[in-house]
C-alpha cells in the first residue's frame, strides 16, 4: 500500500492528462492492473452528490414501484478500497499482504459544481502522513448499509425487516455491530456512530482543461487538499530548482516565503479582489516543500486565483516584459527567479 495521490493534472486540451493517469500514474505508480480497482466518472454540470455518493432509484416490479439505492462513483471506491484492506487481513485481524490500491479518476473536475458534489466528503480530503483522512464523517444509514454491502457484508432480517445478524466472512452470525467493530477494527471506521475516513489505498485523480477554468469555481480550500500538476503542450519541463536543498524548502525557508509572499499579495490589494482569502498559510503546502509543490500548486494558485484579473504585479517582480509572460507555462519557468525574487523582498 503505497502513499495515496491526490491530484489534479491540469493543462490545454489535448495535453495527455488522461492518457498519463491510464498508462503511468496506475499501473506505474499505484501498481493497479485490475479493473476492478479503477473507478471513473467525468464531472458535468448536472452531476450531483447523489451521482458521487449514491441515491436511491425507483424500480417497478410487477406492477409495484420500489426503490432501491444504488452506490455513486465515490462510495463504490471507497467499498472496493476497504474490502482490499479486508482481503489483506486474516480473520484475526493480522495483515497477510498489502492491500491492493484502488483509484477513482475524475475526468474534467471544474465542469461540475464540485463544492456540491463533494458535500461533506470535502472534509475527508485531508489525509495524515499515514494517509488515512484525518477526519472523518458521518454518513447516513442507507449509505452506510449500502457500504458494507460493498465490502462483502450480507444481512440477515427479523420479523419486522429490521437487520439483526451481519456476516461479513470469517465473521459470520454477528448479531451487535459492536461485536462486528472489534473484529474489523484495522478498517478505521466507526460503524456504531456510521463515521468513515478515507483509507491510505484509495487514491483520486482528476483532470481540469485549464481553458475551462471559469465553468464552476472552485474555491481556495477546495484547491488547497490537492496536489497539482501542470503538463504543458509542448512537454517541455521547467529549469532545475535553484532554491533550497535540491529543490527542498526546509521549514525556516518555507516560512520566510510565505511571510515574504503575503507581503508581497497584501501590497497589490488594489487589484485583488477578497484579499482576505487570498493570503496564504503555513499549511498550504505540507513539509517536505518540494520545487515541483511550488511550480504546480502555489505558482497556479497565484497565477489563477490571487493574479488572475492583472498579471502585472508577477510581471514586475519577476522583471520581464508582458509578452514573457502570457502563459501558465511562461510562469512555471521562472520560478527560480520567482523564489529569488520574493524572498529577497524587505518585509
Amino acid at each position: 500500500m503505497k502513499t495515496p495521490i491526490q491530484k489534479i493534472l491540469f493543462g490545454s486540451p489535448g495535453t495527455g492528462k488522461s492518457h498519463t493517469i491510464d498508462k503511468v500514474i496506475i499501473p506505474n505508480d499505484l501498481g493497479i492492473t485490475s479493473p476492478e480497482n479503477i473507478i471513473k466518472t467525468v464531472f458535468h454540470p448536472e452531476y450531483t452528490y447523489g451521482d458521487f455518493m449514491g441515491k436511491l432509484v425507483p424500480i417497478t416490479r410487477a406492477g409495484k414501484v420500489e426503490y432501491n439505492y444504488y452506490e455513486g462513483h465515490f462510495l463504490k471506491a471507497l467499498g472496493q478500497a476497504y474490502k482490499n484492506i479486508k482481503d489483506a487481513h486474516d480473520k484475526d485481524g493480522k495483515k497477510q499482504q498489502e492491500p491492493k490500491n484502488v483509484a477513482l479518476v475524475i475526468d474534467e473536475i471544474n465542469r461540475g459544481n464540485s463544492s456540491a458534489i463533494f458535500g461533506t466528503i470535502f472534509q475527508l480530503l485531508d489525509r495524515d502522513e499515514n494517509g488515512w483522512s484525518s477526519y472523518g464523517i458521518n454518513i447516513t444509514s442507507i449509505e452506510f448499509i449500502k457500504l458494507l454491502d460493498l465490502i462483502g457484508t450480507k444481512f440477515g432480517y427479523d420479523s419486522k425487516g429490521n437487520i439483526d445478524d451481519y456476516k461479513l466472512s470469517p465473521h459470520d452470525g454477528v448479531v451487535k455491530l459492536e461485536t462486528l467493530q472489534k473484529k474489523i477494527d484495522f478498517l478505521k471506521f466507526d460503524l456504531v456512530n456510521m463515521i468513515i475516513r478515507i483509507p491510505p489505498n484509495l487514491s483520486i485523480l482528476a483532470t481540469m482543461n485549464t481553458s475551462d477554468n471559469s465553468i464552476y469555481f472552485m474555491d481556495s480550500a477546495f484547491k488547497r487538499r490537492w496536489d497539482w500538476e501542470f503538463v504543458n503542450w509542448d512537454d517541455t519541463k521547467p529549469p532545475v530548482a535553484t532554491y533550497g536543498t535540491g529543490g527542498i524548502l526546509d521549514e525556516d525557508e518555507w516560512q520566510k516565503l510565505i511571510k515574504n509572499l503575503n507581503s508581497f499579495i497584501k501590497s497589490h490589494h488594489t487589484s485583488i479582489r477578497g484579499i482576505e482569502d487570498k493570503q496564504i498559510g503555513y499549511y498550504f503546502i505540507k513539509q517536505p516543500v518540494t520545487a515541483e509543490q511550488i511550480q504546480n500548486k502555489l505558482m497556479f494558485f497565484l497565477w489563477d486565483s490571487v493574479f488572475n484579473r492583472d498579471k502585472k504585479p508577477l510581471v514586475d517582480l519577476l522583471e520581464v516584459t508582458r509578452d514573457e509572460l502570457v502563459t501558465f507555462g511562461d510562469f512555471t519557468k521562472l520560478h527560480n527567479e520567482f523564489i529569488t525574487n520574493i524572498m529577497n523582498i524587505n518585509v
